[in-house]
């Protein structure tokens, strides 16, 4: 690497030997790091490089922070749940959908109630019509072993 071009903070702008680049960068006491090694001649930039590396993670960890974290609240229903506690449910999970939640109801069948899986397609198809403006279901309710489940995420306007 015989030449750079030297950018940088109180470095004038140009293109020296690698020796004459890492003799300014010294003489600031900084580091001389190269950004562009595919340019000709490569890019190097004099900065404190422990620095950049720490604003590099802070911006990181910032970004994280303010990303969207999502919330996905349970219902649970039997296959033979009576109007009363599914209305209860259905009530809950409107909150939910308010309040920018995904929720997923899934109906738990025990023993033998696994011969009524129609009642519980039926029981959350029913769910998912009734919350029809306040979100929309990912996918049909789906069997997981003895569960069928069913995803609904908030639309967008409403949350």
């Amino acid at each position: 690497m015989p030449e750079v071009r030297l950018v940088g903070d109180n470095v004038e702008t140009g293109i020296y030997s690698y020796e004459e680049a890492m003799r300014i960068a010294e003489s600031q006491g900084l580091d001389l790091v190269e950004i562009t090694a595919k340019a000709d001649p490569p890019v190097c930039r004099v900065i404190d490089y422990q620095k950049f590396l720490y604003q590099q993670k802070k911006r990181e960890k910032e970004r994280k922070a303010n990303a969207a974290k999502i919330v996905v609240k349970e219902i649970r229903f039997g296959p033979q749940t009576d109007d009363h506690d599914f209305n209860f449910k259905l009530n809950h999970a409107k909150e939910f959908l308010k309040e920018g939640y995904k929720v997923k109801a899934y109906v738990f069948f025990k023993g033998r109630s696994i011969l009524f899986k129609d009642q519980g397609e039926t029981l959350l198809a029913r769910f998912a019509h009734e919350l029809e403006e306040l979100g929309k279901p990912e996918q049909l309710p789906q069997i997981e072993g003895k569960r069928m489940i069913i995803t609904i995420a908030p639309k967008k306007g409403k949350a």
